[in-house]
């Protein structure tokens, strides 16, 4: 069972021989059950990628199908469709079926991580994100002006190395040097260890 769906295509074949070929996998036959496996599993591929989206996932789906095929073959009624019908009806309700787990995992994780989060202060928060500001904007006040400039180009304004050198008419290699003293002065003004 490692072919990959779709290559090579089997020679068709009609839906009596295949309701044939699931017989005689009902009855355990391998050989029934690898032509079967062959002409089914690139529908079987298709139905469930049409679901999922995702090619792992669908492999993986599909290869599932084909083995409840192989072990539910003796429960097929030719009475009430064909055998191609009673294989995409599985394929189709293991694919639903697995995005149905995926979508009840992700709500557990949403509601596990509302119930895991501590509530939070937001007049604590808002507090502490002032003391921040005001530590950064002491620590900046301790640069020289020149790095001051460089950094708050970089940093704030969002501007490359070599946008900064351009604004401050500066070559890039002494703004790359103030940038880099500038940050070093002012993790020791903010008391950054390494």
């Amino acid at each position: 069972m490692t072919q990959r769906y779709g290559a090579g295509r089997p020679e068709p074949v009609g839906p009596p021989v295949l309701d044939g070929l699931l017989a005689a996998v009902a009855r355990g036959d391998q050989a029934a059950f690898a032509r079967l496996y062959d002409h089914c599993a690139g529908q079987v591929y298709g139905i469930v990628r049409r679901v999922l989206r995702d090619p792992a996932q669908s492999e993986e789906v599909a290869q599932e199908v084909l083995v409840e095929v192989w072990r539910t073959a003796p429960r097929y009624d030719a009475a009430r469709g064909s055998a191609t019908g009673w294989i995409l009806t599985i394929a189709h309700r293991r694919a639903v079926d697995r995005v149905r787990s995926e979508q009840a995992s992700r709500a557990r994780e949403v509601r596990s991580g509302r119930q895991d989060r501590a509530p939070h202060d937001e007049v604590a928060e808002e507090v502490e994100l002032r003391l921040e500001h005001q530590q950064v904007r002491r620590a900046l006040s301790a640069l020289t002006d020149l790095q001051r400039q460089a950094v708050e180009l970089a940093y704030y304004g969002g501007h490359t190395h070599r946008e900064v050198a351009e604004l401050l008419g500066a070559p890039l290699g002494t703004v790359k040097t103030r940038l880099r003293d500038g940050l070093l002065r002012l993790r020791d003004e903010m008391g950054v260890t390494r």
